[in-house]
């Protein structure tokens, strides 16, 4: 599909129906990110391949976005929003696969229903530094060449959210449905979050249970319980954050044991200038219930200077490091396998806001 047709006939199809939305706001937004990329490991014995990426700091995409007023303190809630590989022109997943869903919000919250993401995303992104970056970070997921990402749910089909902000407090809940004739619990997944801020400090805490299809054989589903902890504090020019994530995937043979892992993450932001920002990070993957020897427990390192050129356009470098044990392999990426026990990277681009 040709993307800017599309645009070009939702936006005239909005501008036509002005007098029924003469209460409405509605607004078309994205982000472009493009680096280049110079990173080792990417085959096996291979050296290092440099090349243009799309998303260093966040994923590039595009959106739409509105309200409309109801009356009475109520207003309709809507998104579309879709990913773009700028690298090469792509679309990344389906048109509006990042976020397809419409509701209403109040007094009393906001419920959504559709395509969106999860409660368990919406309330850790705060508490990752490097704020779920393509390049790097691991808060999200981890390394791809491990027996599992050890991951939480990012994003749901069929979800229905809810969130209500009261005081220094936040609450969430999503319910993901499976629409399996075997089960609703097939397929299904549930989260729920809390978090607090007040002044320099703020404390959050989510948990998850995902649950896949049945399976014929065992007349089971696999379920993965994740839980999630954090903690920042921010003085002055700086910004702490501290997070953990407890992993358990039980699989549906009985007889085989669960994937298990705990990730634990810190970093420190520095506002240096007004125009530039500094950020560390450390992620510690611990796994769990493997064979002596057998488990990787990967550990990365990133560290990552913006400089902002305006209020809407960044110029950064990322550098990161990761680093296997037992010899098993490593990847800095959430989707793209390493091929050594060992991974580096280096990563300078622009990204604009719209």
């Amino acid at each position: 599909m040709n993307y800017t047709t599309f645009a070009g006939a939702l936006v005239a199809t909005l501008a036509v129906t002005g007098p029924v939305l003469a209460q409405s706001n509605i607004a078309i937004y994205g982000i472009l990110d493009n680096g280049i990329e110079n990173l080792t490991n990417t085959a096996p014995g291979s050296g290092a391949v440099t090349r243009v990426s799309s998303g260093g700091m966040n994923n590039s995409r595009f959106g739409f976005r509105g309200t409309e007023d109801l009356g009475n303190g109520l207003k309709a809630v809507w998104q579309l929003e879709g990913g773009l590989l700028t690298d090469t022109g792509n679309s990344d997943g389906g048109l509006f696969r990042r976020q397809a869903n419409v509701g209403i919000e109040g007094s009393y919250g906001r419920l959504v229903a559709g395509r969106s993401f999860t409660t368990t995303y919406d309330f850790m992104v705060p508490f990752d530094p490097m704020s779920y970056a393509p390049y790097y970070s691991w808060a999200s997921g981890g390394s791809a060449s491990n027996v599992s990402t050890y991951s939480m749910t990012t994003s749901a089909d069929n979800l229905l959210k809810y969130a209500l902000e009261k005081g220094p407090f936040k609450f969430g809940a999503s319910y993901a449905l499976g629409e399996q004739s075997t089960g609703t619990a097939d397929g299904a997944k549930y989260q729920a979050g809390v978090s607090y801020s007040n002044g320099a400090l703020s404390l959050v805490s989510t948990v998850e249970r995902a649950n896949g299809n049945n399976v014929a054989a065992t007349a089971r589903h696999d379920k993965a319980s994740v839980f999630h902890v954090g903690a920042m504090y921010s003085s002055g020019a700086f910004k702490w954050q501290l997070a953990g994530r407890s992993y358990k995937n039980e699989p549906n043979n009985a007889t085989l044991r669960a994937v298990r892992a705990n990730l634990y993450w810190a970093g420190l932001t520095w506002q240096a200038m007004p125009a530039l920002l500094l950020t560390g990070a450390v992620y510690d993957q611990d796994v769990k219930n493997l064979a002596t020897n057998a488990d990787a427990d990967p550990v990365m390192y990133v560290a990552r200077a913006r400089y902002a050129l305006s209020k809407r356009t960044d110029l950064y470098l990322t550098a990161a490091k990761a680093k296997a044990k037992h010899g098993k392999t490593v990847s800095l990426s959430r989707n793209e396998a390493g091929f050594a026990d060992t991974q580096r990277g280096i990563m300078t681009g622009i990204q604009h806001r719209f």
